[in-house]
């Protein structure tokens, strides 16, 4: 019975007290599938969990946990195994009002035939789909020049490499979009994205229809209260022995080049004592080697910050050096000489692979958060959304990525050039760019709601508020 029948049923006779626990006027909900990677090694998985508070009370939701050890495995008996996990999972959703998968292609296998196996399967299991596209990848344009190049130089591990990269590329891009452009003429099938850059791609490139677009979300305003209440310098041991007014610079994630924190080292000889580096995450699982003394990319880091190494052993090291020191004096020489004038291992501060509560509470403390990062193709960044999220200030590197996110949030992210480290360290020591915002995002949990719901609802269910997506001319007009 709809709200107008019960009042004109009720229209000439008393208004009878309804107990607290009807619920006929409330809408049916609606059985929502997650497929995701629960994996706490996984960025997708913090996202994940964040989007299963957002739903939980406009959905039943079920997260469908990709394992990972059976589906990035290449050893064929594991392979197989990884196939059935996924054939299990898609005998499972199909019972579902839809399906939401968050595609990270590498949570779904390591080779591109096993992603686009997997991932086709999926789809076609999923009574309704939407896609929440982590990245969305461009198609790709093989280089015949470089490659004939190679072939003239008998190069053949080179030309083969060229062949492999497109062909790779080619399935992930073309492979899933002619999949789901094929879905898409039998079901619904919606698309989300994290900017208005894929978001042009999504429908001129792709060819997708119904595709939404929204910024990552995390913490609602009551979250977001209790971290900056509560976060503390005093939590944090490693912590206890800066001296109280020190300025603390922060960097997060896993250690990786494409972070690029050693930009941020560099920066440190240009700022005063008192400013000190925090990094905020260790060396990923899956780069851990049997028997390897240092991660390369740490050991890149100690470099950088001139750690633990002597004058000696820098003029030693050098290939003009002029000199042939014997191994007799060695060992004094270097006691003589002491550590190296531009050893920062006093103002490196290691703080390791911290949970989620840890990591944002690093934020909190943080005077400045840095995302010095290189231009890698992401589509998002969790860090980045959490750091404007909480207020923090934050400085960020001009990448494609930083820049679209910043278009759903102005004034609120300092910009400097990647790997520019003077003008990093000149951004540092200036007065804040951007005061803290006072109010509110116009992109919120409670938006991106919306965006889920409007996805993943059948159409007498989906919200009036939908984004829809607009052409181009007005994309941009809508941006300012």
């Amino acid at each position: 019975m709809t709200i107008h029948e019960l009042s004109r049923s009720t229209a000439s006779s008393p208004v009878p007290e309804l107990n607290a626990s009807v619920t006929v006027l409330a809408p049916p909900r609606g059985r929502l599938a997650i497929v995701s990677t629960r994996n706490k090694l996984c960025g997708i998985a913090s996202y994940t969990k964040a989007l299963e508070r957002q739903l939980a009370d406009v959905f039943d939701i079920t997260v469908f946990d990709l394992d990972q050890y059976l589906l990035r495995s290449t050893h064929p008996r594991v392979r197989v195994r990884g196939n059935r996990h996924i054939e299990e999972i898609c005998r499972a959703i199909a019972d579902f009002d839809a399906v939401n998968v968050q595609l990270e292609f590498g949570t779904l296998g390591r080779t591109a035939k096993d992603i686009y196996r997997r991932f086709r399967r999926i789809v076609r299991a999923a009574p309704r789909v939407s896609i929440t596209f982590h990245t969305l990848k461009r198609p790709p344009v093989f280089s015949w020049a470089n490659f004939f190049k190679a072939v003239v130089a008998l190069d053949w591990r080179d030309a083969y490499q060229q062949r492999a990269i497109f062909a790779r590329e080619h399935i992930l891009s073309e492979g899933i979009a002619s999949c789901l452009r094929r879905a898409q003429r039998h079901k619904p099938v919606n698309i989300i994205v994290h900017n208005r850059r894929d978001l042009s791609d999504a429908i001129h490139l792709h060819g997708f229809r119904n595709v939404e677009h929204h910024p990552l979300t995390f913490l609602t305003s009551a979250d977001i209260e209790a971290i900056n209440s509560q976060s503390e310098r005093q939590n944090f041991p490693l912590l206890d022995r800066l001296p109280s007014k020190s300025t603390l610079i922060g960097v997060f994630g896993f250690l990786n080049d494409y972070k690029s924190f050693g930009t941020v080292i560099r920066a440190l000889y240009h700022l005063s004592s008192d400013f000190h580096l925090l990094i905020f995450g260790g060396t990923h699982p899956n780069e851990i080697q049997q028997s390897q003394p240092v991660h390369p990319y740490i050991a890149s880091l100690f470099k950088d910050g001139y750690v633990d190494a002597t004058l000696y052993e820098q003029i030693a090291a050098s290939p003009n050096r002029g000199t042939n020191l014997t191994v007799n004096i060695e060992r004094q020489l270097t006691e003589l000489i002491g550590t190296h004038p531009r050893d920062l291992s006093n103002r490196i501060h290691f703080m390791g692979a911290v949970d989620d509560d840890e990591f944002l509470a690093g934020m909190a403390i943080c005077d400045v958060v840095v995302l010095p990062y290189l231009e890698v193709g992401q589509s998002s960044s969790g860090p980045i959304s959490q750091a404007v999220e909480l207020g923090c200030r934050v400085i960020a590197s001009r990448t494609h990525t930083f820049l679209e996110f910043a278009r759903y949030h102005p004034n609120t992210v300092e910009f400097f050039d990647i790997g520019n480290h003077i003008e990093l360290a000149e951004r540092i020591a200036a007065r804040r760019q951007y005061g803290v915002r006072r109010e509110a995002s116009r992109y919120t949990v409670e938006t991106n709601k919306a965006v889920y719901l409007a996805a993943n609802s059948a159409p007498d269910r989906a919200p009036r508020f939908r984004q829809r997506a607009l052409p181009v001319s007005r994309q941009v007009d809508a941006a300012e």
